[in-house]
């Protein structure tokens, strides 16, 4: 936004007391006098309309009559002095716009006032003393809401504190179990402080820049930052449970909610003006209508003892506790690695080791039930029931409406990313089995799963990128059953970060695997079971997490760790607060996180 140093007073005539004519200011009698005759009256006529286009450049004229030039002269014979004072009584007396100058305090929000064009509402920029109004914190006349975040390291196993332990801690020094110092920038510290005043505890103003650095390397530390300013390597911490991150976020019993205000000098009366500015400014930094969510979740076989107690205790059971969640997000990604057949059976037993997997196709009401959109085809066992399976699974996915990924008809059609765009954000799928052991690779000819071809893996996700779509690679990979990342998984998904994908994810995982956050990319390595019969096969087994990934306007967030447990065989819990608590500390003491260190 362009600043001038000073601006210019523009000079309109003063309607109450007469109208220009002549060059000089007469008045309404001396003016009706100049129209006794006929060629007076057409003359003041003329002028007047030249008066009537010199205002209308200048401001708009509320009551000015149309067509006055023309009727007076068609009509020149009917028009009395009388009616022609009349009408340039009116044109004299409609008031016009005075110049509105508009003092812009520098700690509002950067992205405010980036915003902001004074301009194109024809407002001048003008020093606080020079003002006609001024844009500032405050709830006096809100023309603006600027959502805050309260944020710690990534690595944080809090999820959420009391609104009121923040504000306490402000206001009074009030010791947290969670956080002993609070760091903001300028801009945000005057932010909050026309919420809640001067900080009474340890609140510190640094540079926006040097935030992120300051709350990693000191234990301790949280801060508050513009919504705009979130990135994965921050963690957003909810206040009573509202997260701004969050579909069911209600911004008016948000605590961090700060309104500005466009606010009247000597009280002048700023109704107009704001009505005047408002479609030149962002209303908000957090438009719901921007906001975008991905969950992309592990491995789903609905098979042997899955399908064996959805078969006694319902098709859609496993989906009973996690579905709505699930069916919350603009964008379901399912990891479905084996065909539906209309020749399946009965599911074997769980836990045996016959490998030849197929659902039966009523089981399609479970992937229904979650509110699927995506599925990746990536999978060892796509193949399982031949070629006519896999291209019966492929037409019952399309007659659902879901888009299919890393698998498909043939080659060609396994090679195909699924592009999305979803509330303004642009999003692409794509995905491969990387196995060094060929499991149901598609051939030119044979419908199957993509197998890694890494230049065209590489090719595609810049290809992508330069479309604008933010890439998400999903693998089918080696399996491991510890937590570490092993180094041909961070290989090969390093391979797609390079490529400039912002989320690379493994489907492939049967218990969960280490994080990673670069400067440009998140990295799973794995996430473990979502619908799958491995509960007691090991500790780890029993445990996964679902990625719910977020984005905003075109940005991406981060993402949001949800841990499920089994009980059983087929249906995912969410995890009690101390079981969530021990898992968050497992992943976060093998993950890596490639911070910069003071």
């Amino acid at each position: 936004m362009r600043m001038p140093a000073q601006y210019h007073a523009i000079y309109y005539p003063n309607s109450a007391n007469g109208i220009q004519y002549g060059g000089k200011l007469q008045s309404k009698k001396d003016l009706i006098d100049r129209m006794v005759n006929r060629k007076a009256v057409q003359k003041t006529i003329l002028i007047a309309s030249i008066g009537i286009l010199l205002l209308s450049a200048c401001g708009p004229l509320s009551t000015a009559p149309t067509n006055l030039a023309n009727t007076a002269t068609e009509n020149s014979s009917k028009v009395t002095p009388t009616q022609v004072a009349s009408a340039t009584a009116t044109l004299t007396l409609t008031p016009t716009s005075e110049v509105v100058s508009v003092y812009v305090d520098p700690n509002l929000p950067s992205a405010f006032k980036d915003s902001l064009h004074l301009d194109a509402a024809d407002f001048l920029v003008a020093e606080s003393e020079n003002a006609t109004a001024k844009l500032i914190f405050g709830s006096e006349a809100p023309i603006s809401t600027w959502i805050y975040a309260l944020v710690a390291p990534f690595p944080t196993v809090t999820d959420g504190i009391n609104a009121t332990e923040l504000q306490d801690f402000w206001q009074e020094a009030s010791p947290t179990v969670y956080f002993d110092r609070l760091i903001l920038g300028q801009s945000s510290y005057k932010a909050i402080e026309s919420l809640w005043g001067k900080p009474a505890g340890t609140v510190e103003v640094h540079a926006d820049a040097e935030l992120l650095n300051l709350a990693w390397n000191t234990p301790g530390t949280w801060a508050i930052i513009p919504f705009e300013e979130i990135q994965p390597r921050w963690k957003v911490i909810a206040l009573d449970e509202q997260s701004p991150l969050h579909k069911d976020f209600i911004p008016e019993s948000y605590p961090l909610r700060v309104p500005i205000s466009l606010v009247a000098v000597d009280g002048k009366p700023t109704n107009a003006i704001t009505e005047s500015l408002k479609p030149n400014v962002a209303q908000t930094n957090r438009d719901a209508d921007k906001l975008t969510t991905v969950i992309l979740t592990g491995v789903t076989a609905l098979v042997r003892g899955t399908a064996r107690e959805m078969e006694k205790l319902g098709i859609t059971r496993p989906a009973d506790v996690i579905g709505p969640e699930l069916r919350d997000a603009d964008i379901l990604h399912i990891s479905n690695e084996v065909p539906f057949a209309v020749n399946c059976g009965e599911p074997a037993p769980q836990n045996i080791d016959k490998l030849i997997f197929c659902s039966k196709d009523e089981y399609v009401e479970l992937l229904k039930a979650v509110g699927t959109d995506v599925v990746e085809l990536t999978g060892d066992h796509f193949e399982d029931w031949g070629p006519e399976a896999m291209l019966h699974t492929l037409e019952l996915y399309e007659e659902l409406g879901w888009l299919y990924y890393g698998g498909g008809r043939n080659l060609e059609e396994a090679k195909k990313p699924v592009k999305l765009e979803v509330n303004g954000t642009k999003i692409a799928f794509l995905g491969c089995n990387a196995k060094e052991t060929t499991y149901s690779n598609a051939t030119e000819d044979k419908p199957g799963n993509l197998r890694c071809d890494w230049d065209y893996m590489s090719a595609e996700v810049k290809k992508l990128k330069g479309e604008g779509y933010l890439p998400i690679v999903t693998f089918q990979h080696n399996e491991y059953y510890v937590w570490e990342a092993q180094s041909q998984l961070r290989e090969d998904f390093h391979r797609m970060e390079a490529a400039g994908a912002v989320i690379v994810s493994g489907s492939q995982a049967h218990q969960p695997h280490a994080i990673e956050i670069t400067d440009n990319t998140v990295l799973h390595y794995g996430l473990g079971n979502l619908f799958f019969d491995q509960y007691g096969l090991t500790v780890d087994t029993d445990d996964a997490f679902i990625d719910r990934h977020v984005f905003y306007d075109g940005k991406y967030l981060g993402v949001e760790l949800l841990t499920i447990t089994f009980r059983d065989f087929s249906q995912p819990l969410w995890m009690d607060a101390s079981a969530r608590a021990a898992m968050l500390e497992k992943l976060f003491s093998v993950s890596k996180w490639n911070m910069p260190t003071e």
